[in-house]
Parts: C-alpha cells; structure tokens; sequence
C-alpha cells in the first residue's frame, strides 16, 4: 500500500531538512545550535559536561574540610590552596611566630607530587574524562585513606612526626584532586580555588545573568567550599581530626562511586575532551 500525499510530502521533508506538518505549512527543522532546539543544560547537568559539575562540587566541599584540619590542627598550612601556603612559607622565613616552614614546604612538595601525578592520569586518560576522574578519585581516596589510618594512629598531631606525615598525604590528594580538575576543564569549578569564581561572580553579575546556570554554579562553588570548612572545623574542634578526616574519606568514597557508575553507565559526548 502506497503512502498517502501527505506521509509522502512529510517523509520526502524530513529527508531535505524540512518538516512539513501539514501540506499548507512547510517549516524548516532548526539546526542542533538553534535557540528554538537548545542544549540540555542545568546549574549541576549540562550537555557539554554531564555530570561533573555536582561531582566536582562534592570535591570542593571536601577542599574545605581538608584544609580545616590542616589549618586547626597541623599548625598554620594548607594542603589545598598553595597560594596561601607560599605566603606562610614567607612568614615562617622571617621568623613570624606561629608558622612553620617545614610544614609548608612538606605540604608545597606532596601537592608538586600530587599534580605531577594527576598530569600522568590526565595524559593516560585525556580523551575520556569520566575515567579521568574516576582513577584520580581512586588515587585521592587511597591518600585520604591513609590519612585517616595516620591520625587515628598517632598520639600527637603537632608533633613533626604527625604533621609531617598529614600534610604530605593531603597536599599529594589534593594536587591530584587540582590536576584532574584542570584538564576536566568545567568553567569555575577547580575545586580547589574561589579567586577566579569570585571575580567572575562579581564581573557577571551586572549584567543580569543571576538566572543563568553559570553564575548560579559559581554560587554553589562558593558555598560548597564554605560548607565543607564549616562542616570540618566543626568536626575538629568538637570530635578531632579523625573525625573530620572520616567526612573527608567518605564524600571521596561517594564520588568514587559516582564517577565508576558515571564510567560505566553514560557513554554521552560529554566524555570527550572540551573544545579549546
């Protein structure tokens, strides 16, 4: 049985890029860039980027629990923002009370360590991204592991003994954790440094893109690094290290996870490096 008039018409339409609904009514169908056809985006999904962003989140909650027991507990060092660690580095040498030189330069060479590291995972898996942060979360988890197992073991964290120890494994994870999030490459979530999103935030915001998914991911960033400082320093002061190391260990598990079903499960074009 032959096709009637109007199935043919549709059939032959479609075929030239024209979709015609009715014989009387020939529309063209709108390319995939068109704003009448736009790209599935969200503040934590995105068509360009999957599922990272509220992956990455959860990464830069776990940057603000990990330097508040680095900066509570471990004497005056960061393990994840190494602009402040140079600084105190430059306090420590003129002899600044309350800073430890050797703590900040131990914390400066894990995370040296850590991205030379993720730099390797990067090259290795640099044209699937979702593996990317899958084996950097396995390597950064182990890390937080072992820290973990460190804290609980010793006695005295402010002895050099323990907050050498702490401040190499962290640094390490967190270089890691910065080196994958590089080439990841998710506008505003390094998960490891609020300057550019601060000034993005500030800079954008005037012109009338609050609504917009961008600058609502740079919100979220902001408060996702405050969140997890507020949550670890809580968990410091109150329960300890450990207790805090614990959180830290258990949102890395949780993104671990994440990025192994993310691995598996979604083989979108996301995975594919971004456009430079």
């Amino acid at each position: 049985m032959s096709p009637s008039p109007e199935k043919a018409f549709g059939l032959a339409g479609v075929a030239s890029g024209i979709r015609i609904d009715k014989l009387s009514e020939v529309r063209p169908i709108p390319p995939p860039d068109h704003p009448n056809n736009p790209k599935r985006d969200s503040v934590l999904l995105s068509s360009d980027h999957g599922p990272l962003p509220v992956l990455l989140l959860a990464l830069t909650v776990v940057t603000g629990a990990v330097d508040a027991v680095s900066i509570l507990r471990l004497g005056r060092v960061f393990v994840a923002n190494m602009t402040g660690n140079v600084v105190f580095a430059g306090f420590a040498v003129v002899g600044a009370p309350g800073f430890a030189l050797g703590a900040s330069l131990v914390a400066l060479a894990g995370f040296i360590v850590g991205a030379a590291i993720g730099g390797w995972l990067a090259d290795r898996f640099h044209a699937d991204r979702a593996r990317l942060l899958l084996w950097a979360c396995v390597a950064e988890v182990s890390l937080s592991g072992a820290a973990l197992v460190t804290a609980a073991s010793v006695a005295n964290l402010a002895s050099d003994g323990g907050r050498y120890s702490l401040s190499l494994l962290l640094a390490t994870a967190m270089g890691i954790q910065n080196a994958a999030a590089r080439h990841l490459a998710v506008p505003d979530l390094t998960t490891t440094v609020l300057t550019m999103t601060l000034t993005g935030m500030a800079a954008d915001a005037r012109h009338g893109n609050w609504r917009k998914p961008p600058l609502r991911r740079r919100f979220l960033a902001v408060a996702a690094m405050a969140g997890g400082a507020v949550a670890g320093a809580e968990l410091v002061l109150r329960r300890g290290a450990t207790a805090d190391l614990v959180l830290v260990t258990a949102i890395l598990g949780a993104v671990t996870l994440g990025a192994a079903a993310t691995s598996v499960r979604d083989h979108g074009a996301w995975r594919r490096p971004p456009k430079v």
